[in-house]
């Protein structure tokens, strides 16, 4: 039970930082395209705090809770815009979706890139199985299992952040990323009926949740593949 919550408090931080950074990047993107909503609400920042101050629940108390429950972190978050904006440029609204989903995959590149050099310098080993968040084996324990289980916690949890989010069903950013494959008027058209359906936002989030079940899991040992070339898990 120990160790479950205090694996799980890790996981809430990374959680935490990752989501941040997920939402910043919404946030700079949008300001960079012509939308300072966000910016002017001060989204545009690494410090969890503002976003924290707009998602409470979403960032901190349901986060924290579950972690510590379950070992689990479950949570949400938003960064506001224009909908006018989005509407009037569909497809930097698009860039804007992209943007989050974007973050968390250069964290967990980062992530994976930090295991992969730690493993040719044997610092890490390949264990002899993964699962979510234990990607490395150390030769003793220590600091370096605690660095080593760290950076797995985020290589494996930006991955599920990205793979999640870019499933294309409202509201995730995967269905404001779809305007950028259409023309101007159709974005449009799209992103009015998704706004004047509010109801498609949760019928989204429980297919959604169905498909990642199936999804993540193949994602995932493929990814943790190319961390360790020669080695197979499947």
């Amino acid at each position: 039970m120990e160790q479950q919550i205090a694996d799980g408090l890790i996981y809430f931080v990374v959680f935490l930082l990752s989501t941040t950074l997920h939402e910043a990047a919404h946030a700079w993107t949008a300001h960079r395209l012509g939308d300072s909503t966000a910016y002017e609400g001060g989204q545009v920042s690494l410090s969890p705090v503002p976003h924290i101050r707009r998602s409470p629940m979403g960032m901190l108390v349901i986060p924290l809770i579950s972690a510590i429950a379950t070992g689990w972190p479950i949570g949400f978050a938003t960064a506001p815009y224009n909908v006018h904006w989005s509407h009037t440029y569909p497809r930097r609204a698009a860039l804007m979706s992209l943007a989050g989903p974007g973050a968390n995959a250069l964290l967990c590149i980062a992530a994976g890139l930090a295991i992969r050099i730690g493993a040719m310098t044997g610092v890490f080993t390949a264990p002899t199985s993964v699962n979510f968040g234990h990607l490395v084996a150390v030769p003793s324990e220590g600091w370096l299992g605690a660095v080593g289980f760290l950076l797995g916690a985020v290589f494996s949890m930006n991955l599920l952040l990205m793979v999640f989010n870019l499933i294309p069903l409202p509201p995730l950013d995967g269905s404001g990323a779809i305007p950028i494959l259409l023309t101007e008027e159709t974005g449009r058209k799209y992103l009015t009926l998704l706004h004047r359906a509010p109801g498609f936002a949760l019928l989204g989030l429980i297919v959604s949740w169905q498909v990642i079940e199936h999804l993540f899991h193949p994602i995932f040992l493929a990814a943790v593949n190319l961390i360790y070339p020669g080695v197979s898990y499947g």
